[in-house]
């Protein structure tokens, strides 16, 4: 006869220790969580179940010396046991043979029933937990505990038994992992770095294999880390976001739904980013505008990618606003004029910095071109592309009829081919070329004082409404250089060809005269000043800086750059008498073609190698 103790071994133990266990039959109330995202699971209200697996079995009378009694009970068992009624009353299958095991007479066919019952018994209860398992019903679980509790007290030592309770022990186990991951989600404890749900539902999906309760569990896991995802990205915290997707992505590899929340949270920030970028560029032209647009900018940074294309349009277009207005570096461009004109024609050049001031070593230098000292434009700037010509002087003149400091004093300095030399002519003006004959629309406009000079580029500034001015030295030695740091624009020595109208060894005036000072084996083709924009620009762009003719500039004369301004603006004495000119001019000496070079004259100097063009303010 079985014993009644509880003599399990070990794994019975295992199982009595388990603390999700099924209790009764008791129907306990379920709640319903939704998990956030798409995935729901179902947490019970109350799954534990005593933790026992005892069974009583219940009491069964069968009167002694009654025969018939006992044959009824023995049919009734047999009956019991084909019809499943194993265990749970006094007529049950398992109760009816244990009392008639007790019986000499009856023993032997007991023993064989309760064989049949036990095994009988073991196949519900693998039924039971196959069912609880697949369905994840506990109905199921309780039902195989039941069956666990009558088979230990039937055949504790019984191997298939023990198999049995190991398999309740797991099943268990499963509903305990799975309980905890579901607990552990509805607090919000996740486990993306370990333990929480996650470590629970992986644990019960690792004890049974594609176990539909766990997988659902994970796929909530996922969804909650989705949704932590998207509250980030609802506060703009997309670095936030991108870290909760990749913890997302390790729960199920494979599956599309981490890579289409990753293409949602893409296209939230690319969206975020291009409205950033679209107020920076509306607000550029406002007042504050460039800090409006910066503080987008570093929004858009913390945001967006290294290197992110539209972070980078931004910037350069704060760059832009900031150094250029409304230009970029290396335009070209005219301004309308009253009438229907155009002015000269302009070129943007780079904001930057340079040294300005004779290289160290020059031996041609003068100290009036000393100390060298560092100049940076925070700003770009517009300079004339060429020398401002005749044409243009005299549309000035038609429109205003301005009289010339030349016109009104009726002479000028006029190259004298006879002599060699720059003698005073009458009737030479700005209508007159370097000998004080007619000339030109398109050559350089001569005879001109720094006054004459002043005078149009403030009509040109009242005709455009832009801010014209004459270049200060700073200006025109930046543009001379251009990203150089050189004596000449080529470098040192004699001139490449085409380089621009200086004097050469070779050049022959129409009398036959030769410079007794002039680059050797150099050429240019002209005696006298070019039409203006015939020689080639240098890599900025700009005309004839080297050579043709020299330039007023805005800045009064100082005998050395002893507190120059280092802004590149010009530096200005109000009623100064003599004012800067730079540049080369046809007529020059080498040592007059340099890029430091420099020279003053009196504001009222006119004569054929001097001349200007403008600066335009942006």
């Amino acid at each position: 006869m079985p014993s009644t103790e509880p003599g399990l071994r070990s794994i019975v133990a295992v199982c009595l220790l388990t603390t999700v266990l099924l209790a009764g039959c008791r129907e306990e109330p379920v709640e319903e969580v939704a998990a956030p995202g798409d995935g729901t699971v179902t947490i019970s209200g109350d799954d534990a179940i005593v933790a026992t697996l005892n069974w009583t079995p219940p009491a069964v009378t069968i009167a002694e010396d009654d025969e018939d009694a006992v044959a009824e009970a023995v049919d009734r068992a047999r009956e019991a046991l084909q019809a499943d009624d194993l265990y749970a009353t006094a007529d049950s299958a398992i109760p009816l043979y244990l009392a008639l095991a007790q019986r000499p007479d009856t023993e032997r066919v007991a023993r064989r029933g309760l064989q049949r019952a036990q095994a009988r018994l073991l196949a519900l209860g693998t039924q039971a937990l196959a069912e609880a398992d697949a369905q994840d019903s506990i109905a199921g679980l309780r039902a195989a505990h039941d069956y666990a509790a009558v088979a230990r007290y039937l055949a504790p030592g019984d191997e298939a038994v023990l198999r049995y309770l190991e398999g309740v022990d797991a099943s268990d186990r499963l509903w305990e992992l799975n309980r905890n991951g579901e607990l552990a989600l509805q607090a919000g404890e996740l486990g993306e770095t370990g333990g929480g749900a996650l470590a629970a539902f992986r644990a019960a999906a690792t004890l049974r294999e594609d176990h539909p309760r766990a997988l659902q569990g994970m796929a909530a896991v996922e969804s909650a880390l989705i949704r932590r995802a998207e509250l980030a990205t609802d506060e703009a915290d997309y670095r936030g976001a991108t870290r909760w997707l990749a913890h997302a992505a390790k729960i199920r590899p494979g599956f599309p739904t981490v890579a289409d929340a990753e293409q949602r949270l893409q296209r939230r920030r690319d969206a975020h980013i291009r409205r950033l970028r679209d107020e920076g560029v509306a607000a550029l032209p406002q007042i504050r505008g460039p800090d409006i647009a910066r503080e987008r900018l570093a929004r858009i940074i913390d945001i967006a990618e290294p290197g992110d294309p539209v972070a980078n349009d931004l910037r350069q277009r704060i760059d832009q606003a900031v150094h250029y207005g409304d230009f970029r570096p290396g335009q070209v461009f005219t301004d309308a004029l009253e009438g229907g004109a155009r002015g000269p024609q302009m070129v943007v050049l780079p904001h930057g910095g340079f040294m300005m001031g004779a290289l160290p070593g020059d031996e041609d230098a003068n100290d009036n071109e000393k100390p060298r000292h560092g100049v940076r434009f925070e700003r770009g700037f517009a300079i004339g592309v060429r020398e401002v010509s005749v044409g243009e002087f005299r549309r000035f003149v038609d429109a205003t009829g301005f009289q010339s400091r030349a016109v009104r004093r009726g002479f000028s300095m006029a190259y004298d081919e006879r002599t060699g030399n720059f003698l005073r002519r009458s009737n030479v003006d700005w209508r007159s070329d370097y000998v004080g004959r007619p000339a030109g629309d398109t050559m350089p406009v001569l005879h001109v004082s720094a006054k004459d000079a002043q005078a149009y580029v403030e009509w040109l500034s009242a005709q455009s409404g832009q801010r014209y001015r004459l270049p200060s030295e700073a200006e025109f030695e930046y543009a001379f250089r251009n990203g150089s740091s050189e004596r000449y624009p080529w470098g040192e020595g004699t001139p490449p060809e085409g380089a621009g109208n200086m004097t050469g060894a070779l050049d022959r005036s129409p009398g036959g005269r030769r410079w007794g000072n002039a680059f050797p084996d150099y050429g240019d083709g002209y005696w006298g000043p070019a039409p203006v924009g015939t020689f080639s620009p240098n890599t900025w762009g700009v005309h004839d800086l080297a050579g043709n003719v020299s330039e007023w500039m805005a800045d009064c004369w100082h005998e050395n750059y002893r507190r120059a301004p280092t802004d590149g603006s010009a530096w200005v004495n109000p009623g100064c008498r003599n004012q800067v000119i730079r540049g080369g001019s046809w007529a020059s000496s080498p040592a007059q073609t340099r890029a430091s070079w420099r020279a003053l004259a009196q504001v009222d100097t006119t004569n054929a190698r001097l001349g200007f063009r403008v600066v335009r303010e942006l």
